[in-house]
């Protein structure tokens, strides 16, 4: 084989690694959450909203205001010929009831940005994928890792709050790809007149999610399991109940 061949199929390998940060598990599709999430979310709506009928205080995400960041980093021992990435949510929806210590949060992967140069900044990564790489890992990540059509959603939910210096500590239940995990996670909580703002950061395996990680050459190219997440969640108190649509 020519040097010439060889470097070629190095390419063509890499440009596959460019497509996708992942590929999903072979193990059977679970069903979709679009035939339970209705009156799932209706019941939900009724929890919060009883809580803020009785005058107790409920909070509703300000999307636009909160940002979940999750970064995927590469790895093997030719991990330099690959990109790291960053995927971001700028749409958080749902509701916080603090004295209740409970959340119900999701997340429209839809709308998931990749590689935004700011974030990418904030995380100190190293390259910069080409606009092009940026749209394929993108659309690869949409349809073959997080299946959206059938999963639409990323549900966040805290089942309880406790206090754990310097902040709290959220029994965190994270859903994804109709899979649910749960996670302990250190926070800081913020709270000043009408707003609350939350925070922190965790790590989690993408297996864990039926997600095996992308691996080629032997794994000399590939994508690290270990995932890192963070968030910063501001949210605006509602004044009647009426004030919980979104």
């Amino acid at each position: 084989m020519t040097a010439r061949l060889r470097q070629r199929q190095v390419a063509v390998l890499l440009a596959l690694l460019l497509a996708g940060c992942a590929q999903p598990g072979r193990e059977p599709a679970p069903a979709p959450i679009a035939a339970t999430a209705p009156a799932t979310e209706a019941s939900m709506r009724q929890f919060y909203e009883t809580l803020a009928a009785q005058g107790r205080p409920v909070y509703r995400v300000a999307g636009a205001q909160s940002l979940v960041v999750i970064t995927v980093r590469r790895g093997g021992s030719l991990a330099r010929l690959g990109h790291d990435h960053v995927v971001a949510s700028h749409a958080v929806q749902g509701w916080i009831a603090p004295d209740a210590g409970r959340a119900d949060l999701r997340a429209p992967l839809a709308e998931l940005a990749v590689d935004e140069p700011a974030l990418r900044d904030e995380a100190g990564l190293d390259t910069r994928p080409s606009a092009s790489d940026i749209a394929a890992t993108r659309a690869n990540l949409l349809d073959k890792v997080l299946d959206v059509q059938r999963f639409p959603y990323a549900l966040i939910r805290v089942a309880s709050a406790t206090a754990a210096a310097p902040g709290v500590r959220l029994d965190v239940e994270l859903t994804l790809r109709g899979l649910t995990r749960s996670f302990a996670v250190p926070a800081l909580v913020k709270a000043g007149g009408d707003t609350l703002e939350v925070g922190g950061s965790f790590e989690f395996d993408q297996s864990s999610f039926g997600i095996v990680p992308f691996s080629i050459l032997g794994g000399a190219v590939q994508v690290q399991d270990r995932l890192s997440l963070r968030f910063a969640i501001r949210a605006l108190r509602v004044a009647r109940p009426g004030e919980l649509a979104d």
